[in-house]
């Protein structure tokens, strides 16, 4: 069953737009459709890439499909559909998917998805990730490094690590490092008081757009006009560091049941 208020938030622009991929939009529509269900579901493309998904996409609300301008980075990828659900229901909130090879079953995946929404209602300025304790050290995946348990079921975060060279991701495994399947799950407000910590001016700019176009009822000219203007930000990279006091992390299993996590006292 679906929660009232959830919206599934599917990244398939910025970044991982340059490597579209049909197979995993779908599986990522699919893990969209256990938590929300295809009306709250909103998925963000490249507009270079329309040819390829605009046929899959029917099922849709057109209302739910938003086509980024330009690839200006997955934090502006990600901002833009927050934006628009947000003006459609202020209080909802968001399971951000992104299109990436899994890193666990999908059974697997659905409960941890299901789990971290159901902690949301005490967690409304906190932002959930998901880390995939990993089997083996995988120098192409960022990492989590985890903290000590947040007494509700996730930990804290540490510091994040992106794609390290392989014999550092064989040390990230050694002492409890989780993969970072770049999932988030969090109040939409939630969500969006990271952005403003970051970038406020690109939130203010991109909300009057997305308000203006919304307005007018036509193309989204103002929208157009903004991604001409902005820098590349990443999502990773640029928008979470540094806000640790606002993150948590839940692990996930592979395979098995999940084992009490290493915790740990400082970064690697």
């Amino acid at each position: 069953m679906y929660e009232s208020d959830t919206w599934a938030l599917v990244l398939a622009a910025g970044d991982s737009g340059r490597r579209y991929d049909g197979s995993l939009l779908e599986a990522a529509l699919g893990h969209a459709d256990v938590v929300a269900g295809s009306n709250r579901t909103s998925v963000v493309l490249d507009e270079q890439h329309r040819e390829w998904w605009q046929a899959s996409l029917g099922f849709l609300p057109p209302a739910n499909v938003i086509v980024q301008p330009r690839n200006r980075g997955t934090a502006n990828a990600i901002l833009l559909p927050l934006l628009h659900i947000i003006e459609r229901e202020p209080e909802a909130n968001i399971v951000l998917l992104p299109c990436d090879r899994p890193l666990c079953p999908e059974a697997i995946l659905a409960g941890a998805l299901h789990k971290a929404v159901e902690q949301l209602p005490w967690r409304l300025a906190e932002i959930v990730l998901l880390g995939i304790q990993p089997e083996e050290g995988e120098p192409e995946l960022g990492y989590i490094i985890p903290g000590s348990g947040d007494g509700k079921g996730a930990l804290t975060v540490g510091c994040f690590i992106e794609k390290p060279p392989p014999a550092v991701a064989g040390q990230l495994i050694r002492v409890g490092a989780l993969w970072n399947a770049f999932i988030a799950v969090s109040s939409a407000q939630g969500l969006l008081a990271l952005f403003k910590a970051r970038i406020p001016e690109i939130v203010r700019s991109m909300r009057m757009a997305v308000k203006r176009d919304l307005d007018s009822n036509a193309a989204a000219a103002s929208t157009v006009k903004l991604f001409e203007q902005l820098p590349t930000i990443d999502f990773a990279r640029d928008i979470l560091p540094g806000q640790q006091r606002h993150l948590r992390v839940l692990p996930v299993p592979r395979s098995e049941p999940l084992v009490a996590p290493v915790v740990l006292s400082h970064c690697v």
